[in-house]
C-alpha cells in the first residue's frame, strides 16, 4: 500500500468518524425528532385516516405508507447531516485546512457522504422497529430495499453537500428542505398511489424523482410500485454519479469553500 493511499484511508476514516460522533453526541436533536415526527404520522395517518381509507393495493393503508415514511426520513436526514456539517467546516474556516492538505478531494466527498448515509440510515433503522409497534413489516426483495435506500440516501447527501457549497449563511440552507424537498416528498407518493390520480397530474408527478425513489423502495418491502423499477434504480444511479462528478469539481477548483 502506497504511502499517499494509505494517508487518504485514514482521512477518510477520521472524516467519517468525526460525522458519525458528531450526530450521535447530538442524537436529542439528530435522531429523537424524526422517530417522534414518524410516531405521530403513524398515529394520525396510518390509525385514524387510515381505518377510513381502506386497503391499497392488497394492504392496509398503514403498511402501504410505512415505506414512504422510511424514505423520507432517510432523505431528510441525510440532506441536512451533509448541509450543516460542510457549512458549519466552511463557516468556522475549518475546511479550508482541510482543503490545502494532501487529502484527496474524493476522499472528503465520499468521507461527508458516508456520513450522511450512515445518519439516513441511523433513522430509517429507528423509523422501522418503531413501525414494527403498528404494523406488520415485510421485506419482498432484500438487495433491491438496500440498493434503494442506499443510493436515495447518496443523493441527498449530495445534494446537502452542494447547498453548502454555495450557501452563503445559515438562512441559505434551510431554503432547499422548506421549498423543494418538503413539497416533493409530500407529492412523492408518500401518502397515495399515483394510479389515483388524473392522467394530467399523474405525468406531471412522474417528473418528481423522488416519486421513483418511494417507490422503488416499497417494491422492496411490499413487492408493490407505481411505476418500473429498472427505471427508477438507473435514473438513482445516473443522479448519484452526476452529483458525484460535479461535487469533486466544485472540491478541486475551490469554489464556494470560503464563507
Amino acid at each position: 500500500m502506497s504511502a499517499e493511499l494509505k494517508s487518504n484511508l485514514i482521512a477518510l476514516q477520521t472524516i467519517v468518524y468525526r460525522e458519525a460522533r458528531r450526530f450521535l453526541r447530538i442524537w436529542p436533536q439528530t435522531l429523537l425528532p424524526p422517530a417522534i415526527t414518524m410516531v405521530l404520522y403513524f398515529v394520525i395517518f396510518g390509525n385514524l385516516i387510515g381505518s377510513q381509507i381502506g386497503d391499497m393495493h392488497g394492504f392496509t393503508y398503514m403498511q402501504y405508507i410505512v415505506p414512504g415514511l422510511i424514505m423520507m426520513t432517510v432523505i431528510t436526514n441525510s440532506y441536512s447531516n451533509v448541509v450543516s456539517s460542510f457549512f458549519s467546516a466552511k463557516f468556522q474556516h475549518s475546511i479550508e485546512e482541510l482543503m490545502v492538505s494532501p487529502v484527496s478531494p474524493h476522499t472528503i466527498l465520499i468521507g461527508y457522504v458516508i456520513g450522511g448515509i450512515l445518519r439516513g440510515l441511523g433513522v430509517a433503522a429507528i423509523v422501522s422497529v418503531l413501525s414494527l409497534f403498528f404494523t406488520e413489516l415485510q421485506v419482498y426483495s432484500l438487495p433491491i430495499t438496500i440498493v434503494v435506500i442506499v443510493f436515495t440516501s447518496a443523493v441527498f447527501a449530495l445534494g446537502g453537500f452542494l447547498n453548502a457549497v454555495f450557501a452563503r449563511n445559515f438562512d441559505d440552507i434551510s431554503i432547499i428542505p422548506a421549498f423543494v424537498l418538503t413539497p416533493l416528498t409530500y407529492l412523492g407518493g408518500v401518502f397515495y398511489s399515483v394510479d389515483m390520480l388524473g392522467p394530467f397530474w399523474k405525468t406531471i408527478s412522474m417528473a418528481n424523482p423522488i416519486l421513483h425513489m418511494v417507490n422503488a423502495f416499497r417494491y422492496g418491502i411490499l413487492g408493490i410500485s407505481d411505476i418500473d423499477i429498472s427505471v427508477a434504480i438507473s435514473l438513482m444511479l445516473l443522479t448519484t454519479l452526476i452529483l458525484y462528478i460535479v461535487c469533486v469539481r466544485l472540491l478541486i477548483s475551490g469554489r464556494g469553500m470560503r464563507s
